[in-house]
Protein backbone atom coordinates (compact mmCIF):
# COMPACT_ATOMS: atom_id res chain seq x y z
CA UNK A 1 0.00 0.00 0.00
CA UNK A 2 1.20 3.51 -1.26
CA UNK A 3 0.93 6.32 1.68
CA UNK A 4 2.21 9.79 1.35
CA UNK A 5 4.07 10.74 4.67
CA UNK A 6 5.85 13.99 5.38
CA UNK A 7 9.70 13.69 5.00
CA UNK A 8 10.51 14.25 8.84
CA UNK A 9 8.21 10.39 9.91
CA UNK A 10 10.65 8.67 7.71
CA UNK A 11 12.26 5.70 9.47
CA UNK A 12 14.92 2.88 8.91
CA UNK A 13 13.45 0.09 7.20
CA UNK A 14 10.67 1.84 5.20
CA UNK A 15 10.48 1.80 1.23
CA UNK A 16 11.05 4.60 -0.71
CA UNK A 17 8.82 4.76 -3.67
CA UNK A 18 9.13 8.24 -4.36
CA UNK A 19 10.06 12.28 -3.44
CA UNK A 20 7.70 15.15 -3.73
CA UNK A 21 9.22 18.38 -4.94
CA UNK A 22 12.24 19.19 -7.76
CA UNK A 23 13.85 15.88 -8.28
CA UNK A 24 17.06 18.17 -8.14
CA UNK A 25 16.35 18.88 -4.76
CA UNK A 26 16.40 15.44 -4.28
CA UNK A 27 19.18 13.67 -1.79
CA UNK A 28 19.60 10.54 -3.77
CA UNK A 29 19.68 9.88 -7.65
CA UNK A 30 18.02 6.89 -7.53
CA UNK A 31 14.23 6.98 -6.46
CA UNK A 32 12.94 3.65 -5.62
CA UNK A 33 14.96 1.74 -2.28
CA UNK A 34 14.61 0.39 1.38
CA UNK A 35 16.00 2.95 3.68
CA UNK A 36 18.59 0.82 5.31
CA UNK A 37 21.33 2.91 5.72
CA UNK A 38 21.62 5.66 8.38
CA UNK A 39 23.70 8.17 6.60
CA UNK A 40 20.92 8.22 3.73
CA UNK A 41 17.98 8.70 6.03
CA UNK A 42 19.56 11.74 7.74
CA UNK A 43 20.18 12.91 4.20
CA UNK A 44 16.49 12.58 3.20
CA UNK A 45 15.26 14.80 6.28
CA UNK A 46 17.91 17.41 5.55
CA UNK A 47 17.15 17.62 1.70
CA UNK A 48 14.14 19.97 2.65
CA UNK A 49 11.99 17.42 0.54
CA UNK A 50 8.35 17.88 2.12
CA UNK A 51 6.56 14.56 1.85
CA UNK A 52 7.88 10.99 0.75
CA UNK A 53 5.49 8.06 -0.83
CA UNK A 54 6.43 4.69 0.95
CA UNK A 55 5.40 1.33 0.01
CA UNK A 56 4.07 -0.33 3.10
CA UNK A 57 3.66 -3.56 1.59
CA UNK A 58 7.93 -3.59 1.03
CA UNK A 59 8.98 -1.84 4.16
CA UNK A 60 7.92 -0.71 7.41
CA UNK A 61 4.58 1.37 8.24
CA UNK A 62 4.34 4.16 10.15
CA UNK A 63 3.61 3.74 13.24
CA UNK A 64 0.34 5.30 14.49
CA UNK A 65 0.93 8.21 17.09
CA UNK A 66 -0.89 8.13 20.53
CA UNK A 67 -3.87 9.66 20.92
CA UNK A 68 -2.11 12.00 23.88
CA UNK A 69 0.49 12.86 21.35
CA UNK A 70 0.00 15.57 19.21
CA UNK A 71 -0.43 14.63 15.76
CA UNK A 72 1.96 16.01 12.63
CA UNK A 73 0.55 16.36 9.22
CA UNK A 74 -2.00 13.23 8.55
CA UNK A 75 -0.67 9.78 6.22
CA UNK A 76 -2.33 10.10 3.06
CA UNK A 77 -3.08 6.97 1.66
CA UNK A 78 -3.07 6.67 -2.34
CA UNK A 79 -6.43 6.82 -3.20
CA UNK A 80 -7.53 4.69 -6.29
CA UNK A 81 -8.52 7.10 -8.85
CA UNK A 82 -5.07 9.53 -8.58
CA UNK A 83 -1.58 7.93 -9.80
CA UNK A 84 0.19 5.25 -7.38
CA UNK A 85 3.13 8.16 -7.15
CA UNK A 86 4.25 11.48 -7.91
CA UNK A 87 6.29 11.75 -11.52
CA UNK A 88 9.33 10.99 -10.87
CA UNK A 89 13.02 10.93 -12.88
CA UNK A 90 13.34 7.51 -13.85
CA UNK A 91 14.85 5.13 -11.67
CA UNK A 92 18.52 3.47 -12.64
CA UNK A 93 17.50 -0.16 -12.81
CA UNK A 94 19.55 -2.30 -10.44
CA UNK A 95 21.37 -4.26 -13.64
CA UNK A 96 22.30 -1.04 -15.01
CA UNK A 97 26.05 -1.31 -15.11
CA UNK A 98 27.71 1.27 -13.22
CA UNK A 99 31.91 2.30 -13.33
CA UNK A 100 32.56 4.20 -10.11
CA UNK A 101 33.43 7.90 -10.89
CA UNK A 102 37.41 8.61 -11.11
CA UNK A 103 39.13 9.24 -7.56
CA UNK A 104 40.33 12.28 -6.68
CA UNK A 105 43.11 11.64 -4.29
CA UNK A 106 46.72 12.12 -4.50
CA UNK A 107 48.06 9.03 -6.85
CA UNK A 108 44.56 7.38 -7.62
CA UNK A 109 44.88 5.98 -11.40
CA UNK A 110 41.45 5.52 -13.74
CA UNK A 111 41.38 3.51 -17.25
CA UNK A 112 44.70 3.97 -19.28
CA UNK A 113 46.58 4.38 -16.03
CA UNK A 114 45.55 7.83 -15.87
CA UNK A 115 46.41 9.66 -12.64
CA UNK A 116 42.94 11.35 -11.12
CA UNK A 117 43.55 14.88 -11.32
CA UNK A 118 41.22 17.83 -9.21
CA UNK A 119 39.71 20.05 -11.93
CA UNK A 120 41.75 22.81 -11.27
CA UNK A 121 45.00 20.68 -11.97
CA UNK A 122 43.44 18.90 -14.98
CA UNK A 123 41.85 22.46 -16.34
CA UNK A 124 45.28 24.00 -17.73
CA UNK A 125 45.72 20.46 -19.70
CA UNK A 126 42.32 19.86 -20.90
CA UNK A 127 42.63 23.62 -22.36
CA UNK A 128 45.81 22.46 -24.49
CA UNK A 129 44.12 19.72 -25.36
CA UNK A 130 41.07 22.16 -26.62
CA UNK A 131 42.90 24.12 -28.52
CA UNK A 132 44.58 20.93 -30.39
CA UNK A 133 41.40 19.54 -30.46
CA UNK A 134 39.74 22.64 -32.08
CA UNK A 135 42.44 22.18 -35.51
CA UNK A 136 41.81 18.83 -36.23
CA UNK A 137 38.01 18.99 -36.16
CA UNK A 138 38.72 22.10 -38.25
CA UNK A 139 40.41 20.31 -40.67
CA UNK A 140 38.51 16.62 -40.68
CA UNK A 141 34.80 18.70 -41.56
CA UNK A 142 36.66 20.95 -44.27
CA UNK A 143 37.55 18.12 -45.74
CA UNK A 144 34.94 16.36 -45.67
CA UNK A 145 32.82 19.77 -47.15
CA UNK A 146 35.03 19.15 -49.82
CA UNK A 147 34.33 15.79 -50.42
CA UNK A 148 37.30 14.11 -49.13
CA UNK A 149 37.23 10.82 -46.82
CA UNK A 150 37.72 11.69 -42.90
CA UNK A 151 40.85 10.13 -41.85
CA UNK A 152 40.32 7.87 -39.07
CA UNK A 153 43.87 7.87 -37.70
CA UNK A 154 43.21 11.83 -37.02
CA UNK A 155 40.26 11.03 -35.46
CA UNK A 156 41.73 8.19 -33.72
CA UNK A 157 44.50 10.79 -32.34
CA UNK A 158 41.83 13.79 -31.00
CA UNK A 159 40.02 10.55 -29.27
CA UNK A 160 42.93 9.68 -27.39
CA UNK A 161 43.87 13.05 -25.90
CA UNK A 162 40.25 13.79 -25.16
CA UNK A 163 39.25 10.51 -23.34
CA UNK A 164 43.08 11.02 -21.23
CA UNK A 165 41.54 13.91 -20.09
CA UNK A 166 37.97 12.98 -19.15
CA UNK A 167 39.89 9.87 -17.16
CA UNK A 168 41.82 12.30 -15.03
CA UNK A 169 38.71 14.43 -14.96
CA UNK A 170 35.93 14.24 -16.43
CA UNK A 171 34.25 17.49 -15.46
CA UNK A 172 37.17 19.86 -16.68
CA UNK A 173 37.05 19.53 -20.74
CA UNK A 174 32.86 18.97 -20.80
CA UNK A 175 32.97 22.21 -18.97
CA UNK A 176 35.34 23.96 -20.82
CA UNK A 177 33.51 23.00 -24.03
CA UNK A 178 30.67 24.97 -23.04
CA UNK A 179 32.22 27.92 -23.08
CA UNK A 180 32.57 27.74 -26.88
CA UNK A 181 31.40 30.73 -28.85
CA UNK A 182 28.58 31.02 -31.26
CA UNK A 183 30.40 30.75 -34.42
CA UNK A 184 32.83 27.64 -32.78
CA UNK A 185 29.84 26.16 -32.41
CA UNK A 186 29.53 23.79 -35.09
CA UNK A 187 33.26 22.71 -33.89
CA UNK A 188 33.33 22.32 -30.29
CA UNK A 189 29.76 20.72 -30.59
CA UNK A 190 31.83 17.34 -31.45
CA UNK A 191 34.61 18.14 -28.99
CA UNK A 192 31.99 18.12 -26.52
CA UNK A 193 29.75 15.18 -27.46
CA UNK A 194 32.70 13.07 -27.93
CA UNK A 195 34.15 14.20 -24.23
CA UNK A 196 30.53 13.28 -22.65
CA UNK A 197 30.42 10.03 -24.62
CA UNK A 198 33.58 9.28 -22.88
CA UNK A 199 32.57 9.87 -19.54
CA UNK A 200 29.19 8.02 -19.94
CA UNK A 201 30.45 5.01 -21.60
CA UNK A 202 32.93 4.88 -18.52
CA UNK A 203 29.61 5.34 -16.24
CA UNK A 204 28.14 2.60 -17.89
CA UNK A 205 30.91 0.06 -17.24
CA UNK A 206 31.98 0.01 -20.77
CA UNK A 207 35.85 -1.46 -21.56
CA UNK A 208 38.16 1.28 -22.31
CA UNK A 209 38.53 0.26 -26.27
CA UNK A 210 34.34 0.87 -26.11
CA UNK A 211 34.89 4.19 -24.28
CA UNK A 212 36.80 5.04 -27.18
CA UNK A 213 34.81 4.02 -29.95
CA UNK A 214 31.78 5.94 -27.98
CA UNK A 215 34.45 8.91 -27.93
CA UNK A 216 34.57 8.68 -31.70
CA UNK A 217 31.03 8.22 -32.80
CA UNK A 218 30.59 11.31 -30.85
CA UNK A 219 33.47 13.28 -32.69
CA UNK A 220 31.77 12.20 -36.02
CA UNK A 221 28.25 12.23 -35.07
CA UNK A 222 27.28 15.45 -36.82
CA UNK A 223 29.64 14.98 -39.89
CA UNK A 224 26.53 15.32 -42.34
CA UNK A 225 26.32 18.98 -41.09
CA UNK A 226 29.26 19.86 -42.89
CA UNK A 227 27.52 18.56 -46.41
CA UNK A 228 24.42 21.06 -45.55
CA UNK A 229 24.05 24.38 -47.89
CA UNK A 230 26.19 26.59 -45.79
CA UNK A 231 22.81 28.95 -45.56
CA UNK A 232 20.79 26.86 -43.97
CA UNK A 233 23.64 25.63 -41.53
CA UNK A 234 24.66 28.81 -40.18
CA UNK A 235 21.13 30.41 -40.38
CA UNK A 236 20.60 32.70 -37.35
CA UNK A 237 16.61 32.67 -37.17
CA UNK A 238 14.29 29.65 -37.39
CA UNK A 239 14.28 27.42 -40.14
CA UNK A 240 11.20 27.50 -42.68
CA UNK A 241 9.72 24.15 -43.35
CA UNK A 242 11.78 22.84 -46.64
CA UNK A 243 15.10 24.38 -44.50
CA UNK A 244 14.50 22.03 -41.71
CA UNK A 245 13.41 18.70 -44.26
CA UNK A 246 17.51 19.61 -45.61
CA UNK A 247 18.61 20.10 -42.10
CA UNK A 248 17.28 16.64 -41.10
CA UNK A 249 18.85 14.55 -43.95
CA UNK A 250 22.31 15.51 -42.62
CA UNK A 251 22.59 12.12 -40.44
CA UNK A 252 22.04 10.06 -43.17
CA UNK A 253 24.34 12.00 -45.60
CA UNK A 254 27.23 11.90 -42.63
CA UNK A 255 26.21 8.05 -42.64
CA UNK A 256 27.21 7.54 -46.39
CA UNK A 257 29.90 9.74 -46.02
CA UNK A 258 31.60 7.91 -43.72
CA UNK A 259 30.57 4.61 -45.10
CA UNK A 260 32.23 5.32 -48.10
CA UNK A 261 35.72 5.60 -46.42
CA UNK A 262 35.19 2.15 -45.39
CA UNK A 263 37.54 2.85 -42.32
CA UNK A 264 34.63 3.35 -39.91
CA UNK A 265 33.12 1.09 -37.23
CA UNK A 266 29.67 0.04 -36.81
CA UNK A 267 29.47 1.83 -34.03
CA UNK A 268 30.46 5.17 -35.16
CA UNK A 269 28.31 4.49 -38.58
CA UNK A 270 25.30 3.93 -36.01
CA UNK A 271 25.43 7.22 -34.07
CA UNK A 272 25.97 8.78 -36.92
CA UNK A 273 22.66 7.99 -38.17
CA UNK A 274 20.68 7.56 -35.72
CA UNK A 275 21.67 10.41 -32.75
CA UNK A 276 17.92 11.36 -33.44
CA UNK A 277 16.11 8.81 -32.84
CA UNK A 278 13.88 8.70 -29.80
CA UNK A 279 12.45 5.78 -27.45
CA UNK A 280 9.09 6.22 -28.69
CA UNK A 281 9.77 6.38 -32.19
CA UNK A 282 9.24 9.65 -33.24
CA UNK A 283 12.69 10.30 -34.14
CA UNK A 284 14.24 10.27 -37.52
CA UNK A 285 15.45 9.58 -39.87
CA UNK A 286 14.11 5.65 -39.25
CA UNK A 287 11.66 6.49 -36.52
CA UNK A 288 13.26 3.55 -34.87
CA UNK A 289 11.93 2.42 -31.63
CA UNK A 290 13.33 1.48 -28.01
CA UNK A 291 15.67 -1.95 -28.07
CA UNK A 292 16.46 -1.56 -31.98
CA UNK A 293 18.10 1.69 -31.18
CA UNK A 294 21.84 0.76 -30.31
CA UNK A 295 23.47 1.91 -26.94
CA UNK A 296 25.43 3.64 -28.59
CA UNK A 297 23.16 5.93 -30.38
CA UNK A 298 21.31 6.22 -27.16
CA UNK A 299 24.12 7.55 -25.49
CA UNK A 300 24.92 10.10 -28.33
CA UNK A 301 21.23 11.45 -28.27
CA UNK A 302 21.57 12.20 -24.86
CA UNK A 303 24.96 14.10 -24.95
CA UNK A 304 24.10 15.35 -28.51
CA UNK A 305 21.13 17.60 -26.90
CA UNK A 306 22.85 18.50 -23.49
CA UNK A 307 25.73 19.86 -25.71
CA UNK A 308 23.35 21.92 -27.45
CA UNK A 309 20.96 23.44 -25.29
CA UNK A 310 23.56 24.60 -22.62
CA UNK A 311 25.60 26.19 -25.71
CA UNK A 312 25.16 29.46 -27.11
CA UNK A 313 23.88 29.33 -30.64
CA UNK A 314 23.22 31.66 -33.45
CA UNK A 315 19.33 31.43 -32.78
CA UNK A 316 19.52 30.96 -29.00
CA UNK A 317 21.12 31.72 -25.63
CA UNK A 318 22.13 28.73 -23.44
CA UNK A 319 20.61 26.79 -20.46
CA UNK A 320 21.68 26.23 -17.56
CA UNK A 321 23.42 23.09 -16.89
CA UNK A 322 21.35 21.52 -13.87
CA UNK A 323 17.81 23.36 -15.59
CA UNK A 324 18.86 21.47 -18.71
CA UNK A 325 19.13 18.07 -16.61
CA UNK A 326 16.34 19.20 -14.99
CA UNK A 327 13.93 19.61 -18.44
CA UNK A 328 15.31 16.91 -20.14
CA UNK A 329 14.28 14.87 -17.39
CA UNK A 330 10.86 15.99 -18.55
CA UNK A 331 10.98 14.66 -22.09
CA UNK A 332 9.13 11.55 -22.09
CA UNK A 333 10.02 8.96 -24.62
CA UNK A 334 13.11 10.72 -25.81
CA UNK A 335 15.82 9.02 -23.71
CA UNK A 336 16.73 5.82 -22.56
CA UNK A 337 15.95 6.44 -18.72
CA UNK A 338 18.88 4.45 -17.94
CA UNK A 339 21.32 6.20 -20.11
CA UNK A 340 20.35 9.25 -19.14
CA UNK A 341 20.56 8.20 -15.11
CA UNK A 342 23.75 7.20 -15.82
CA UNK A 343 24.68 10.86 -17.61
CA UNK A 344 23.32 12.46 -14.88
CA UNK A 345 25.87 10.12 -12.63
CA UNK A 346 28.86 11.24 -14.83
CA UNK A 347 27.98 14.72 -15.01
CA UNK A 348 26.84 15.47 -11.52
CA UNK A 349 23.54 16.87 -10.61
CA UNK A 350 24.99 19.99 -9.84
CA UNK A 351 27.16 20.50 -13.01
CA UNK A 352 30.19 22.72 -12.75
CA UNK A 353 29.29 26.36 -13.35
CA UNK A 354 25.31 25.80 -11.37
CA UNK A 355 24.24 28.22 -9.29
CA UNK A 356 23.12 26.73 -6.08
CA UNK A 357 21.46 27.82 -2.91
CA UNK A 358 22.85 26.80 0.63
CA UNK A 359 20.88 26.64 3.35
CA UNK A 360 23.26 29.36 5.35
CA UNK A 361 21.32 31.31 2.20
CA UNK A 362 24.63 31.99 0.60
CA UNK A 363 24.85 31.31 -3.39
CA UNK A 364 27.92 29.48 -4.81
CA UNK A 365 28.97 28.20 -7.99
CA UNK A 366 29.69 24.64 -7.94
CA UNK A 367 33.40 23.89 -9.45
CA UNK A 368 34.45 20.50 -9.14
CA UNK A 369 32.60 17.20 -8.35
CA UNK A 370 32.54 15.08 -5.56
CA UNK A 371 32.87 11.20 -6.31
CA UNK A 372 29.76 9.30 -5.28
CA UNK A 373 28.55 12.57 -3.89
CA UNK A 374 26.07 13.69 -6.18
CA UNK A 375 24.25 16.32 -3.43
CA UNK A 376 27.67 17.01 -2.14
CA UNK A 377 30.12 18.88 -4.82
CA UNK A 378 32.70 21.32 -4.24
CA UNK A 379 31.65 25.11 -4.49
CA UNK A 380 33.00 28.74 -4.86
CA UNK A 381 30.80 30.68 -2.04
CA UNK A 382 30.21 34.36 -3.28
CA UNK A 383 26.97 36.14 -2.43
CA UNK A 384 24.58 35.83 0.34
CA UNK A 385 21.16 36.63 0.30
CA UNK A 386 20.45 37.93 3.55
CA UNK A 387 22.17 40.86 2.88
CA UNK A 388 21.66 40.67 -0.90
CA UNK A 389 25.33 41.79 -1.34
CA UNK A 390 28.44 40.13 -2.75
CA UNK A 391 30.89 38.21 -0.06
CA UNK A 392 34.47 37.49 -0.36
CA UNK A 393 34.87 34.29 -2.48
CA UNK A 394 36.06 31.07 -0.44
CA UNK A 395 36.13 27.42 -1.36
CA UNK A 396 33.65 25.13 0.90
CA UNK A 397 33.78 21.27 -0.41
CA UNK A 398 30.35 20.35 1.01
CA UNK A 399 31.36 16.48 1.18
CA UNK A 400 33.79 17.29 4.07
CA UNK A 401 32.21 20.59 6.01
CA UNK A 402 28.76 19.59 7.28
CA UNK A 403 28.03 23.23 8.15
CA UNK A 404 26.37 24.05 4.85
CA UNK A 405 24.36 22.23 1.96
CA UNK A 406 22.74 22.84 -1.30
CA UNK A 407 18.53 23.35 -0.80
CA UNK A 408 18.12 23.93 -4.13
CA UNK A 409 19.67 25.54 -7.79
CA UNK A 410 19.01 28.99 -8.75
CA UNK A 411 18.92 31.11 -12.01
CA UNK A 412 21.22 33.05 -12.77
CA UNK A 413 19.24 35.58 -15.06
CA UNK A 414 16.77 35.78 -12.26
CA UNK A 415 19.90 37.64 -10.13
CA UNK A 416 21.46 39.38 -13.17
CA UNK A 417 24.83 37.19 -12.65
CA UNK A 418 26.54 37.00 -15.95
CA UNK A 419 30.25 36.53 -14.52
CA UNK A 420 30.00 32.67 -13.10
CA UNK A 421 32.26 31.80 -15.73
CA UNK A 422 34.71 33.94 -13.96
CA UNK A 423 33.72 32.41 -10.94
CA UNK A 424 34.68 28.64 -11.67
CA UNK A 425 36.92 29.17 -14.34
CA UNK A 426 40.36 28.25 -12.86
CA UNK A 427 42.37 30.72 -15.70
CA UNK A 428 40.26 33.72 -14.83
Amino acid sequence: MLKKIPTHQAELGMFLQSMEGSWLSHPFWKTKFLLSDPADLEALKQSGVPFIWIDAAKGKDVVPMSPAVSSPAPVVPAAASEPAAPAAPPAAPPAAPSAPAPAKQSGARGPGGQPSLSFADEFEQASQIMQKSRKAVVDMLTEARMGRAVRQEAAAEVVDDIAGSVWRNPSALISLARLKTRDDYTYMHSVAVCAMMVSLGRQLGLSEQEQRVAGEAGLLHDVGKMLMPLEVLNKPGALTDPEFAIMRSHPERGHQALQASGVFSEGVLDVCLHHHEKMDGTGYPHKLKGDSISLLARMGAVCDVYDAVTSNRPYKSAWDPAASLARMAQWQGHFDPKVFQAFIVSLGIYPVGTLVRLHSGKLAVVVDQNAGKLTAPKVKVFFSTKSNLPIDVRDLDLAQDASDRIVGREDPAQWGFTHLNEIWNPQR
